[in-house]
């Protein structure tokens, strides 16, 4: 078991619901050009955001607010129904340079240790596998983390997060459907259907990253939320 190395953050406050309240996990990436910049703004008094921990590529999993704290990673936010989400998740940042500073493939070590920090994670909450979800989803109108690089099937295959049964369905695109299944599914969809579609192929499809609602998009759709 990878250890974890305590580096605490001031940026933190009480769950307004309590601890009992967490029911999501919400992965980034940092978007910074190190991981050492990622921990000292998330470590600053000044700039107010934090989250329960970081991975860095090699591995090493910091700690900086303990879990029964409210983080401040996941912002304006939406997902199935509620806003502002910091109160109910449990937000792991991913050191990596993120799309700004040249998107990485994530290194394998980095992600079993994300692997095994989730499954951890989940031995400790009851959280729903429908709710462990990337900043773009919860935020598609202005986040792309983790991005279409990030191994969501592999996760999935651990058992953290799920995955559609049959990832290769194609159905005729229907506009009012997808909007259905996407909400459905959890996200916000009354921004911009192209918008809603990215985040979601960042997440589902990602060898199909278009913002199109083609058929095979459709079928994803679909599959997802029957799943």
């Amino acid at each position: 078991m990878t250890p974890i190395i305590d580096l605490p953050s001031p940026n933190f406050d009480d769950r307004p619901g309590g601890p009992s309240d967490i029911d999501m996990l919400i992965l980034h990436y940092t978007g910074m050009q190190t991981g050492q910049a990622a921990i000292d703004r998330l470590r600053d008094p000044v700039a107010k955001v934090s989250s329960h921990y970081v991975v860095e590529e090699d591995g090493t999993i910091f700690r900086l607010v303990p879990e029964h704290l409210r983080a401040f990673h996941a912002g304006i936010s939406y997902w199935r129904g509620r806003h502002t989400l910091n109160g109910v998740c449990i937000g792991i940042e991913i050191v990596n340079p993120g799309h700004e500073w040249g998107y990485r493939p994530f290194p394998a070590l980095q992600m079993e240790a994300v692997k095994n920090l989730c499954l951890q994670i989940l031995g400790r909450h009851t959280i729903p596998q429908r709710n462990v979800i990337g900043h773009s989803d919860v935020a598609p109108n202005r986040k792309q983390d983790p991005g279409e690089l990030f191994d969501w099937k592999g996760l999935a295959g651990a058992g953290i997060g799920f995955w559609p049964e049959d990832d290769d369905r194609r159905e005729k695109p229907d506009e009012e459907s997808a909007r259905k299944a996407l909400a459905a599914i959890g996200y916000e969809t009354t921004w911009p259907l192209e918008t809603v579609i990215t985040a979601f192929q960042r997440h589902f499809l990602p060898q199909n990253l278009t913002g199109r609602l083609d058929d095979v998009t459709m079928g994803r759709i679909l599959a997802v939320a029957v799943k």
